[in-house]
C-alpha cells in the first residue's frame, strides 16, 4: 500500500496497485527530459505497507503520520509516564483522528488505548498508558504540544519501591515501566529471616560490586519459592536511584539473539546515558545450558552481552535466576571475570525457618527445611530434609 503526493498541497492517497520501482522518500521525476527547475508533476512515494495503523513502532511513525509528513520536515518527542486516556479524550475528542478500545467482560468497563490526536494538517499526538509521542514540522512546537498533554493527563506517581522495564516483543522491541508497592522493601531484619544470617552483608557487598563494575554477569541460583524474586524487587528499590532494570519474561530469551535487540540497547544507552543498565533473566536454565543447537545463540548472546565486544559500548549487567544447579549451565559463563557473583539462595534448615515462622505468628509442623513460600502460604507446610547452604561471590 502506498501513498502518494503530488505537487505541494494535495492530502495523500491510497491504493493497492502493483508495486513501483520507487523507495520511501524517493523523489522520481515523470517521463522526459530532467526539469531545470521544480516541477508539479514531481512526486513523492511513501512506502506504507511496513507501518503500523494504529501506534507508531520503536524507529518510525505509524500510516496516519508517515502518509502526512511524506518527504518533508518531520520532528518528534517523547514522553514517559502514567497517563490517564479518559482525562485526555474528554478534552481533546474534537481532535481524535485513531483510537483502539478495549471491553474487559469481567470488569464491564471499557479501557482507551492507542490514541492518535490530529492537531492540524502536521500536527499529530500519539497516548498509551505510559508515552506521549508528538509529530509536528517543527522542533520546538513537537516538545510543546507532547508537554501539553503530558501535563494534562499525567498521573502523579504514587510512593513505591523500585521498578523495572518489562521488555515487550511483537512488530518491534519496547518496554512498558512497572512500579513495585512498598512492601517490596525489605528491612534488615527481614533480610535476615528471610535469608539467614550473613545475607544482609552480602547484600552491601553486592550493592557495592554492582555499583563498581559497568558489566557482567550475576548468577542466582536455588529451588523455585526461596526468594530469588523477592529479593531481586528489593535490589531495585535500593538501586532505584543510580540503576535502570529491564526484565525479559521467559518466554521471550528469543529476543536476544533478534538482530535488532543490539539497536534497542544502543538507543536506551543514547537516552539513559548515565545510568547503570541491569537486565534480569529469570528461569533461565534452558538458555544458559551448554551450547547445543536450541540454544547455541542465546548463550553466546549472553556472552557477548555480558562480557564480549559489545559490553564495552552497551554497559549491561545481566542477573539470571535458575531452579537447577550452576554445575550444569555452559562453564564459559563461569568463567572468573565474567561472572561477578554466584549466589545460592536455599531452603531454610529448621531453625532459620522457626524464626521467621514465629516472627509471622505461625508454627511448623515438624523438623526439617522450609522454602520461603511455604512458610508465608496460608496453608500448612510439609517439611523436607535439610541440606548445606552455601553461596559464593
Amino acid at each position: 500500500m502506498k501513498g502518494t503526493v503530488i505537487g505541494d498541497n494535495q492530502i495523500p492517497f491510497f491504493s493497492r496497485r502493483h508495486r513501483q520501482p520507487s523507495v520511501m522518500n524517493d523523489l522520481s521525476v515523470t517521463p522526459s527530459e530532467t526539469p531545470t527547475h521544480p516541477s508539479p508533476a514531481a512526486q513523492i512515494t511513501c512506502e506504507l505497507s511496513e507501518a503500523g495503523a494504529y501506534s507508531p513502532s520503536y524507529d518510525h511513525p505509524h500510516a496516519p503520520v508517515l502518509a502526512a509528513f511524506a518527504g518533508g520536515p518531520l520532528h518528534e518527542f517523547r514522553m514517559h509516564g502514567r497517563y490517564d486516556l479518559t482525562k485526555v479524550m474528554a478534552k481533546f475528542s474534537a481532535h481524535l483522528f485513531r483510537s483502539v478500545r478495549d471491553f474487559n467482560a469481567n470488569k464491564t468497563d471499557i479501557k482507551w488505548d492507542d490514541l492518535t490526536f490530529r492537531m492540524g494538517d502536521k500536527s499529530f499526538v500519539y497516548l498509551d498508558e505510559c508515552r506521549i509521542i508528538s509529530f509536528t514540522e517543527k522542533a520546538d512546537e513537537a516538545e510543546r504540544l507532547a508537554r501539553q498533554l503530558h501535563d494534562e493527563c499525567v498521573v502523579p506517581p504514587e510512593p513505591h519501591g523500585g521498578s523495572y522495564r518489562l521488555i515487550r516483543t511483537g512488530r518491534d522491541i519496547s518496554t512498558q515501566g512497572v512500579p513495585l508497592s512498598m512492601e517490596t522493601i525489605l528491612t534488615e531484619q527481614q533480610l535476615l529471616l528471610h535469608y539467614g544470617p550473613g545475607f544482609p552483608e552480602w547484600h552491601q557487598d553486592y550493592l557495592a560490586l554492582l555499583r563498581r563494575h559497568r558489566h557482567g554477569l550475576s548468577l542466582l541460583e536455588g529451588p523455585p519459592g526461596t526468594g530469588k524474586t523477592s529479593y531481586l524487587r528489593h535490589l531495585m528499590s535500593d538501586l532505584k536511584d543510580s540503576h535502570r532494570f529491564y526484565f525479559i519474561p521467559n518466554g521471550a530469551l528469543t529476543v536476544l539473539t533478534n538482530p535488532e535487540f543490539v539497536g534497542f540497547w544502543a538507543d536506551q544507552r543514547r537516552r539513559f546515558e548515565k545510568e547503570n543498565f541491569v537486565v534480569i533473566l529469570e528461569d533461565s536454565d534452558a538458555a544458559l545450558m551448554p551450547r547445543g543447537a536450541d540454544n547455541r545463540d542465546q548463550v553466546s548472546s549472553i556472552l557477548n552481552l555480558s562480557d564480549g565486544m559489545l559490553a564495552d559500548f552497551l554497559r549491561l549487567q545481566i542477573i539470571c535466576t535458575i531452579n537447577g544447579r550452576a554445575t550444569d549451565i555452559d562453564p564459559a559463563l563461569m568463567r572468573p571475570g565474567r561472572m561477578l557473583c554466584h549466589r545460592i539462595f536455599d531452603r531454610l534448615p529448621h531453625e532459620h525457618a522457626t524464626a521467621l515462622a514465629t516472627h509471622l505468628g505461625k508454627s511448623l509442623p515438624g523438623l526439617g527445611s522450609y522454602s520461603l513460600a511455604e512458610i508465608f502460604a496460608d496453608e500448612t507446610p510439609s517439611p523436607r530434609p535439610q541440606r548445606a547452604i552455601g553461596f559464593t561471590v
